[in-house]
Order: structure tokens, then sequence, then C-alpha cells
């Protein structure tokens, strides 16, 4: 599943797109319920090898919804300023269509203290005890990447 971009000018570079994935701050998630509803969430997640990988608690909508069907599209948005004069928007944002896979052990540990050094690196040795107390009630998932599409206007 591809995204075709309507205005080719405005694609990014591969690189590019992946770039602002990786330095984004959060990103948005959106699911489909059972009942084919959509739902999006904001959530913190980090990047490590190719692959993006979040945290949440052991239950939930989005858990339910990824349970019924995993496919998933994430979107980062990166800086934006408001242009009024020109009635536009200068932007750059990042869509994700892929699959979340709930990863376990030495997996879900890379993905938790990846995610500590996103967030909290100045906090790196709480944070590992923090992770060791927490661990059994977190879940981590990670969303392979299936197709990755990149707009900006500069």
């Amino acid at each position: 599943m591809h995204h075709e971009l309507r205005r080719k000018d405005r694609m990014m570079t591969g690189p590019e797109a992946h770039e602002l994935l990786e330095r984004g701050e959060y990103g948005v998630l959106s699911t489909r319920g059972s009942d084919g509803a959509p739902y999006g969430i904001p959530l913190s997640y980090c990047v490590i090898n190719r692959g993006i990988f979040f945290h949440c608690a052991v239950e939930g909508h989005k858990l339910e919804n990824i349970a019924v069907d995993g496919r998933v599209s994430f979107c980062v948005v990166g800086t934006t300023e408001v242009l009024p004069d020109r009635f536009a928007t200068r932007y750059e944002s990042v869509i994700i269509s892929g699959t979340a896979i709930e990863v376990f052990d030495e997996e879900k540990q890379m993905a938790l203290e990846g995610l500590l050094a996103k967030y909290s690196a100045e906090y790196r040795l709480e944070g590992l005890d923090y992770i060791k107390a927490e661990g059994e009630r977190t879940r981590v998932f990670r969303i392979d990447i299936d197709s990755i599409c990149g707009k900006t206007r500069r």
C-alpha cells in the first residue's frame, strides 16, 4: 500500500523521510477496530534498525484493535510554520504503513532502552531501574515498515 502524492514537487527523498522519522518527537498511530472504526492516538516512539518501537500499558483500545488487525498507519509531523500572508503552511511530515507486532525479551529490553535514550538520556541509570521495576506492566510493539512517504513544503 503506497501513498500516492498528488504534488510530486513536495515529495521527500527516502533518506529525508527516514531522517524526519528518526528525529520526530512523537507520532500518531492509527488502527482499525473490529467494527471498522478508525482510532488514532499520539505516541512516544523510537526507531531501531528501521523498526518503529512504542510501549504501552498491558491493555487498551489500540491493543484491542491491533489484535484484530495488525496493519497500522503511523504519522510524524516535524517543524511547521504558518505563513498567514500566503494562506499556507511550511511543514514536513512522514506517513508509514506497516504491521505492528508485539516484541519480547531482548528486543523488548532494547526498545525500552531506546526510548530511554531518546527521551530521558540524562537519567539513564534511574531509567534502567524503572524498566526493571515496571517492565512487566508494559507491552512493547514494533512496527515493520511496508511503505514510507515523506512530504514537505519548504
